[in-house]
């Protein structure tokens, strides 16, 4: 009985802790994303002479963002 219950709490605590890993690293994921693949991404193409898909591309995530902003601060 007392294996039983020790099972149970155990699956419980990794349980939680594997969600919070899978939190962080999802963040974590997002974070590298915005700060390192998307402005890569950005000088690339204005590099390779593509202007004319950078500006939408800039205005649509600067649109996201603002709304992203005023909604959480509601």
């Amino acid at each position: 009985m007392l294996t039983l219950l020790f099972v149970v709490m155990m699956c419980a605590i990794f349980g939680n802790l594997f969600a919070f890993a899978i939190k962080a690293a999802w963040g974590i994921g997002k974070l590298i994303f915005m700060f390192a693949v998307l402005p890569l991404l950005i000088v690339g193409m204005i590099i390779a002479g593509v202007i004319n898909l950078v500006v939408p591309v800039l205005v649509i995530v600067g649109i996201v963002y603002l709304i992203k902003t005023l909604a959480t601060n509601n």
